[in-house]
């Protein structure tokens, strides 16, 4: 028996043993929503990568200077225009809030605004540091809010306060904002309109609900035991929703279509419905759980454990999909029969059976066209800047944005790209001199505005040495300014010392440069997989090679149109953007992992569909547009959904995950609409029989995967729009 063979048991199974299923889903829900609550950890909100010089420069100072390595706070105190911080009022202020802070727990050395020049020339601005003897993750929220009331006295004498600096004074955004909210109505107004009843619409999204929360929650679970970014949980409940919403859709879809015979019984159509739109749920399903996983490959573990986590809630999406949507529809039995609608309205399908035959009636001219668009598209992407989004870019009511804006504007935009000369291992007879050499060699660097003295640790075995740039942390000046200082380790490495770059802007470029690295590995990984895969489903060659082409445009015009928007800062206004600035480092790397995904899903349930009537028929151009027909309004339908879900997540105040719904909104409107439903079926009317067959010895090789099911079903009969119909069924 293949695998619609048992997906057929399967669904008639869950069918007869609605009940069961339906309480196992729930006692599940619960299970895991209380270990999830309970049991789950703190996430993080920083991003490191084990190896690169920032790190190993972050892990030296654990070691060896613990004091300079904990979490800190930046407190940034500006007075109104015409007054300063060195009038009395202001003085006392802050004498009196500064001892507050000393006293927060964990914090073990506050620097005011009148050392080390931290009053800005008109003595209007100035910033006090504060550090805390644990890392900023270890920061508890009660010390967080002792912190954020310590110096409540200063904004009632009139001042204002900012706050920059690893430990913030409130925690970071969550998950389920208005925006995503938004994204779930227009998705159930998509469904509604699709399937033309609310009991229909409402299903998809109650089961995408329940895997929803069993693959969030248990990927909380899971951070208690594992170091995880809250990027991960929201990337989680993205995806997850998205496809748990099309997965059922697709079963559901095909559980009415078969219902539309009246002499089909319900459990019948559940079975079938399984068996057929299961079984490519199941192949389109694992192909994005394989894409997601591949991001381990990468070896950065922050995104290992983002695309594990999201490979999680989608297997989780493809489980509920083939037990507790066939029980839902067992319960829902007879009301989900499409009912007979008059003559004088179209036939189902037949929107699609016409762009069908629009695209293949001038392939050539079609498929040049959409190449040459999706081209044009993919042109801002040449200009590719990554980075991870600072202060700058959180949103501009933000505490981080609004300090960010004062420390630029009183002691100039270098200061927020602060950097961080560790010195280590020198002889003890030659250390103060080599440091002396070393901070005139750094000074004598362009774009270097401040070297401040070196601070060594209690032994005199580590020195610290703060620089600032004249540029900002974006600019590329900055970068290539780093660059620089590592090229000037010879003095220390003469001396038989070690010497490294870190801080901040430093950490970012090494992740950044290491994930550029990643992205060839992983695009020949995806390349590669997605030949193995469509090939074994397609039994065919030419059409995996289309199906990849057709992938690359995609990521290609989606990272063109990132780069556009959020590089270059068009639009900006309306995605609620705070400032232009580098694209997010992983962002390229989790596009083409997700991307890639998302696409096969549409390539599969579209071409499979053209393949299934193609066997019955043998006439390619017919298998086109009759394929499109039974396929193309639900991957419309499914290709909204996913985009309203993603979208909803455009307007998130977290840049992260502003970024992140972006790139895979746009890209799964541009793969499914300009290359799945256009550019697919150009293509395979240029093919016609060539892109069906393999060569005899590769044939041979092949195994045999009935994507379609068709051995758990009679050939499709698609009425011809030219002929006469009596009574149609929607």
């Amino acid at each position: 028996m293949g695998v619609a063979g048992r997906l057929y048991e399967l669904g008639r199974w869950a069918a007869r043993r609605r009940g069961r299923v339906l309480l196992a889903w729930l006692w599940l829900v619960v299970v895991v929503s209380t270990l999830g609550g309970a049991l789950g950890g703190q996430l993080g909100t920083t991003y490191s990568v084990p190896g690169i010089e920032s790190q190993q420069a972050q892990e030296l100072l654990a070691r060896k200077f613990p004091a300079a390595s904990g979490g800190s706070a930046r407190v940034i105190i500006a007075a109104p225009e015409g007054r300063t911080l060195t009038e009395a009022g202001a003085r006392e202020a802050l004498a009196g809030a500064l001892d507050s802070v000393a006293r927060v727990p964990g914090v073990v050395h506050v620097a005011g605004p009148e050392t080390g020049g931290a009053l800005s020339a008109d003595r209007r601005i100035g910033y006090a540091d504060v550090q805390f003897a644990q890392p900023a993750s270890e920061v508890t929220e009660s010390a967080r809010s002792a912190l954020s009331g310590a110096v409540e006295p200063l904004r009632e004498a009139g001042l204002q306060v900012e706050f920059g600096g690893s430990v913030l004074p409130v925690a970071g955004g969550g998950i389920g904002g208005a925006g995503e909210i938004v994204g779930v109505i227009v998705a159930f107004a998509v469904l509604a309109v699709t399937l033309g009843s609310l009991l229909a619409a409402g299903l998809p999204l109650l089961t995408a609900l329940v895997g929803v929360a069993v693959g969030v929650m248990g990927v909380l679970f899971v951070s208690g035991f594992v170091e995880m970014t809250n990027t991960a949980t929201v990337l989680a409940l993205m995806i997850g929703l998205a496809v748990g919403i099309d997965y059922a859709l697709f079963v559901l879809s095909r559980h009415r279509e078969l219902l539309a015979d009246p002499g089909t019984r319900v459990e019948e159509a559940i079975a079938r419905a399984t068996a057929t739109a299961g079984t490519a749920v199941v192949f389109a399903g694992l192909t994005v759980v394989i894409a997601l996983a591949a991001l381990a490959l990468t070896g950065i573990p922050f995104l290992a454990v983002m695309g594990l986590a999201a490979a999680f809630t989608v297997l989780v999406a493809v489980t509920v999909a083939v037990t507790l949507v066939p029980a839902l529809l067992s319960y829902s039995g007879e009301r989900l029969r499409p009912r007979l609608r008059p003559t004088t309205r179209k036939p189902a399908g037949a929107w699609s059976m016409a762009w069908a035959r629009a695209v293949t009636r001038r392939p050539v001219i079609v498929l040049l066209t959409g190449t040459v668009l999706l081209t044009a598209l993919a042109l801002p992407a040449r200009n590719l800047r990554l980075g991870l989004p600072g202060n700058e870019s959180q949103p501009v009511a933000s505490t981080q944005h609004r300090g960010y804006q004062l420390l630029a504007e009183g002691f100039g935009p270098g200061f927020n790209a602060t950097l961080a000369v560790v010195v280590a291992d020198l002889p003890a007879a030659e250390r103060q001199q080599v440091l002396d050499g070393l901070r005139t060699t750094l000074a004598a660097e362009k774009g270097v505005a401040v070297v401040a003295p070196p601070v060594t640790n209690a032994d005199g075995s580590v020195a610290l040495l703060g620089i600032v740039p004249t540029t900002g942390p974006d600019d590329e000046a900055t970068t290539d300014l780093v660059h620089r200082l590592r090229d000037d380790h010879q003095t220390v490495t003469d001396a038989g010392g070690t010497m490294y770059v870190a801080g901040a802007t430093a950490a970012t470029i090494d992740i950044s440069a290491k994930l550029a690295d990643a992205l060839p590995l992983l695009l020949c990984i995806t390349v590669l997989l997605a030949l193995l895969l469509l090939t074994i489903a397609f039994r065919s060659l030419l059409v995996p090679l289309k199906a990849i082409v057709g992938f690359l445009l995609s990521i290609a015009a989606s990272l063109g149109a990132v780069v556009w928007v959020f590089q270059d800062g068009h639009l900006a206004g309306v995605v609620q953007l705070a400032a232009a600035a580098p694209i997010l480092c992983f962002l390229p790397v989790l596009v083409i992992g997700v991307l890639f995904g998302l696409a096969m899903d549409y390539e599969v349930f579209l071409v499979s569909r053209i393949r299934e009537h193609y066997q019955h028929t043998g006439n390619a151009h017919e298998a086109i547009t009759h394929g499109l027909a039974r396929s193309g309004r639900v991957v419309t339908a499914a290709a909204l959904i996913m985009a309203a879900v993603f979208g909803g997540f455009i307007f998130s105040p977290d840049p992260v995950i502003k970024s992140i719904g972006f790139a895979l909104t746009v890209g799964v409107l541009i793969d499914a609409f300009l290359v799945r439903l256009t550019l697919v079926p150009a293509a395979l009317a240029i093919l016609g029989d060539r892109a069906w067959s393999l060569p005899a010895r590769l044939d041979r090789l092949v195994p045999h995967v009935d994507i379609e099911g068709t051995t758990t079903t009679v050939a499709p009969t698609v009425p011809d729009s030219k002929e006469p119909v009596a009574a149609t069924r929607t």
